[in-house]
């Protein structure tokens, strides 16, 4: 259990993480602001700051997430009358806005009247003991400290999201869904490698195991089986579902060795029993690979392209039968799946992470609001009229996208907890 854990924990970080990062680079490209990068959830462990990006790594060690500003991540509400502490640089530039209520020695207690972080740049209120207003200006990179301690540098209008241009909002919407497709495809890529190539549903012998019937009989890896007991065999799939028709009866297989003439080669399958007690052969034959560099590559781009529309397959498919919710699964389904893949070993772990991954890519470009694909769809919406929608009735969109998605995955959980928990 503590290991189907750990592999859960690991698998759906590096799933976030790579989405994340996706967004967080071409924001950065895009002259967006990127408050703070979070590994994980909860509280902050530890924070680090880098070219006007917080690094955090926060409690709870599942996901993380990106603040771009702009996007729901505006500056806490600076109220008239709010007490705050403020640092002044030597220019008596306000360099940081403490609102944490901790105390520094070098900050400057006032009482707020009035600021505007995001154009003017400014902060006036009253220091105690004085009656006067003063006002300061505030430095373009000044932070602010946020009640949990949290230092992140304030956004300026003009590297908001919404004053990018719309093409590099766009990509910045994709990134995300692309970083998933990109690990998806290399970890394929790297299962074939890892694997010594790729299998192929033709009608070749793959690796001949030793002390088997086939070595017995004399078959070799590679040799072309033509046909079983005078039925024509053109694949893999053919092949085995001969052999395993005949458990423990000698049977003849017609056989062609490279540069040799066809010749015909007999064969008793071993018995086997399967978990209903129905017995097949097997002669101890591997299947076929392809060891070639490009069937290696292609291989990545090939279960890729099964996935992704396999899924919206899957998806097109309720408009005509409805939703059903044990077509999805949540977090309590990939656990479930992941104690499953943890005991067939390492490369069924990496093919289950290639898997998630591009299902998470496929499923954030659905055109619905507060997923990836809802926001490109609004900046298409946007491109179309020649301006965006109005704030207002974009946030109320995405409000309700964003319930629309509470909602299905509180279906889901609680459907996933009755399938593997109580047997319904």
């Amino acid at each position: 259990m503590f290991q189907t854990i750990i592999t859960f924990i690991i698998v759906f970080s590096i799933l976030v993480i790579i989405h994340e990062f996706g967004h967080f680079y071409f924001a950065k490209k895009a002259g967006i602001l990127v408050r703070e990068f979070a590994i994980g959830m909860g509280p902050k462990i530890f924070s680090h700051r880098k070219n006007g990006t917080t690094y955090t790594i926060r409690m709870l060690p599942i996901g993380g997430y990106v603040r771009m500003a702009g996007i729901g991540d505006e500056d806490p509400e600076l109220k008239p009358g709010m007490p705050l502490n403020i640092t002044l640089d030597e220019a008596q530039q306000v360099a940081q806005i403490d609102l944490s209520n901790k105390q520094h020695l070098r900050a400057v207690p006032i009482e707020l009247l009035e600021a505007d972080l995001e154009q003017a740049l400014f902060i006036k209120g009253i220091i105690p003991g004085s009656s006067e207003a003063v006002t300061y200006e505030v430095k373009r990179d000044a932070t602010i400290i946020e009640a949990d301690g949290t230092e992140v540098q304030i956004a300026p209008i003009d590297v908001q999201y919404q004053s990018a241009p719309l093409l590099k909002r766009m990509m910045t919407n994709f990134a995300g869904p692309m970083n998933n497709f990109i690990l998806g495809i290399a970890v394929f890529i790297t299962i074939a490698f890892v694997q010594g190539g790729v299998t192929v549903n033709d009608n070749r012998l793959g690796d001949i195991q030793p002390d088997s019937p086939a070595e017995a009989a004399g078959l070799r890896a590679d040799d072309e089986v033509l046909a079983i007991e005078g039925q024509e065999i053109t694949d893999w799939t053919q092949l085995v579902a001969s052999i395993q028709a005949n458990p423990g009866k000698e049977i003849t297989l017609s056989v062609v060795t490279k540069g040799q003439e066809a010749r015909d080669v007999l064969v008793t399958p071993d018995t086997k029993t399967d978990e209903q007690g129905n017995d097949y052969g097997l002669i101890g034959v591997a299947p076929p690979m392809d060891r070639t560099l490009m069937a290696k590559i292609r291989y990545g781009f090939d279960e890729f392209w099964l996935i992704a529309t396999s899924i919206f397959g899957l998806v097109f498919s309720m408009f005509r039968t409805g939703f059903q919710p044990d077509s999805f699964g949540g977090p309590v389904a990939i656990y479930a799946a992941t104690e499953q893949v943890v005991d067939y070993g390492f490369l069924s772990v990496l093919s289950f992470l290639a898997y998630l991954s591009i299902n998470l890519g496929v499923v954030n470009l659905l055109p619905v609001p507060a997923l990836d694909g809802g926001k490109l769809l609004l900046n298409i919406v946007e491109g179309v009229r020649g301006k965006p929608l109005d704030p207002e009735k974009e946030g109320i969109i995405t409000a309700v996208g964003m319930g629309l998605l509470l909602l299905l995955m509180v279906i889901v959980t609680w459907n996933d907890i009755q399938r593997f928990f109580f047997g319904q």
